[in-house]
């Protein structure tokens, strides 16, 4: 479990609490306390944002490599087919730096089909990493939107007192 979906629960308890804490006082209490209370939720939204900023470049650049190893994906499937193509007793060469090596079909075959499950393997792992990124930043946003609320809810319940 990740630390800041634990944060966040702690915050959201805390402010449970402290809403539970506000309607005890609310009953016969003097403003003040009200006051403080929405000076407090107010911190909070701000501690939230700060956080929820820290998601989208985690985000983008998942997307890049994400894009990347798609591409790379792509053009290992295209050399795949390419393999399937030639005859049994063609030549392969595979370039080694500035130096073309020879090699083994089945081999150059078996290479290319490893190289494909490993970037399938990294995609569906970023695809996860993602959608994990973009739940957490989701949920974030939740929470700002609801003590947001909860805000301007006592700051009504207040211009009325």
């Amino acid at each position: 479990m990740s630390s800041s979906s634990t944060a966040l629960r702690d915050l959201q308890r805390d402010l449970e609490n402290k809403a539970n804490d506000l309607s005890k006082l609310q009953k016969g209490k003097p403003n003040r306390t009200l006051v403080l209370f929405i000076h407090y939720l107010l911190s909070k939204v701000s501690t939230e944002k700060q956080f929820c900023y820290f998601f989208p470049p985690d985000i983008a650049k998942s997307h890049q490599v994400r894009k990347k190893y798609t591409i790379q994906l792509g053009e290992n499937e295209l050399v795949l087919k390419e393999l399937d193509l030639l005859n049994e007793d063609a030549n392969v060469y595979k370039l080694i730096g500035p130096v073309l090596v020879k090699q083994d079909l089945a081999e150059a075959n078996a290479n290319v089909r490893k190289r494909i499950e490993y970037i399938s393997a990294e995609l569906k792992r970023l695809d996860s990493s993602l959608q994990d990124l973009e739940e957490k930043q989701h949920s974030k946003r939740e929470a700002i939107l609801k003590v947001q609320q909860r805000i301007q809810s006592l700051q009504a319940g207040k211009a009325k007192a």
